[in-house]
């Protein structure tokens, strides 16, 4: 009995904390995705191309398990469902990635990853326009994610508009820094801002039709395979434009097949899938609540791997964006706590009040016919004879 007891108690937690150990886990993986990349760049890669190979690699790695474990619970497909799916496409794959790549470029990848921090505000914002996410300034919680939203906005402002002096996290013998960042001019910064804003709104964009196109195609595995597929078709047609040299498009067993295997397998297959999933339980900003985690694991892993100097600018506006961050957190976790003890303290109470009540009709209603019943055939009966 006490083992029965102990494995439910167990069981029930461990459902509890399976979103939040899926969201850290895919930090480290986008933490890691950051500097193969940046590695990658180095060698020449085309970020358009990256893309491409990049869904090609979640393609094959997500399609065979959609077509076998949904083959019976897939939904069909519609022209709505379709039409949402060439969406997810066009704002995941080909706005977010290519705009961060070109940002990535301009910047450095402490940098980026930092202005990441902004996706779990922009999506807040656009969950309240699209009624998603409620906001009612009477309670604590929403004035928390309110008051939280501006505080990341500030944060973001600091973090781009003022940089400070640059430090190394790590002291190095070389005593050099990375030299991408060395040679990013205030021209570079401000473009490669203006690049990030826009990955942001568009990563978060994608969040938003995700949670609307689960509600009509609850199948996650088949969902990320078509947006892999979507991410080859589209971007493989913007690159085919941007990318005329088809010298470009060769990659030897090097950094950039690393770039193209990891960042598809990982941050695009399984973090589809992954994301989905908890999209459906938990909303598209519990998803992107947990982004400053791979700022800090990137700052690390730049900090030892590339040698990447930080700006002090960067750190303050990074920890003010956290705070706001999990000011925002701590109103959604607040407000889903009220929403369970209301429903916990209510619905017990109505329910015992209308089923005596309903029991009592019931009974008095089956007495009175019994009672009424047997004497009028009785009557009849008479009658007749």
């Amino acid at each position: 009995m006490a083992d029965q007891m102990f494995s439910g108690a167990f069981g029930s937690f461990l459902n509890k904390v399976k979103p939040y150990l899926a969201m850290v886990s895919l930090q480290f993986g986008y933490a890691g995705m950051y500097i193969v990349t940046m590695m990658c760049f180095k060698r020449g890669m085309s970020h358009w191309i990256l893309v491409v190979y990049r869904h090609a690699f979640a393609t094959v790695a997500v399609a065979p398990f959609a077509i076998v474990l949904e083959r019976k619970i897939r939904p069909k497909m519609t022209l709505r469902v379709f039409i949402k799916i060439l969406a997810l496409g066009f704002l995941e794959p080909v706005i977010d990635q290519n705009l961060y790549y070109v940002g990535l470029k301009s910047t450095t990848a402490t940098y980026a990853s930092a202005f990441v921090n902004l996706l779990p505000a922009v999506t807040f914002i656009l969950a309240v326009i699209f009624r998603i996410e409620k906001v009612n300034l009477k309670k604590k919680s929403s004035m928390a994610k309110v008051i939280g939203t501006a505080i990341t906005v500030v944060g973001a402002m600091v973090m781009t508009l003022y940089k400070g002096p640059m430090f190394n996290l790590v002291p190095h013998s070389r005593g050099g820094s990375h030299p991408a960042a060395a040679a990013a001019t205030p021209e570079n910064w401000v473009a490669g801002t203006i690049e990030l804003i826009s990955c942001i709104v568009g990563w978060s964009g994608f969040f938003i039709v995700q949670s609307m196109t689960l509600k009509e195609y609850p199948a996650e595995l088949s969902l990320a395979a078509w947006v892999c597929v979507m991410g080859i078709v589209e971007g493989g047609i913007v690159a085919l434009i941007m990318e005329r040299d088809w010298n470009a498009w060769k990659i030897g067993f090097d950094a950039r097949l690393l770039a193209a295997a990891y960042s598809g397998i990982v941050c695009s297959g399984i973090a589809y899938y992954v994301q989905s999933i908890v999209n459906k339980v938990k909303g598209p900003v519990f998803v992107t609540a947990f982004s400053p985690l791979s700022m800090v694991i990137t700052s690390v892993l730049a900090a030892i791997i590339l040698a990447e100097s930080v700006h002090l600018g960067s750190c303050i506006g990074a920890i003010i964006i956290v705070m706001g961050l999990y000011s925002v957190v701590w109103g959604k976790s607040k407000e889903g706590k009220g929403n369970e003890t209301g429903k916990d303290q209510e619905l017990p109470v109505v329910d015992i009040k209308e089923r005596s009540t309903i029991v009592d009709d019931i009974s008095d209603d089956v007495t009175t016919v019994k009672s009424k019943v047997p004497a009028e055939k009785k009557a009849s009966i008479l009658q007749e004879l």
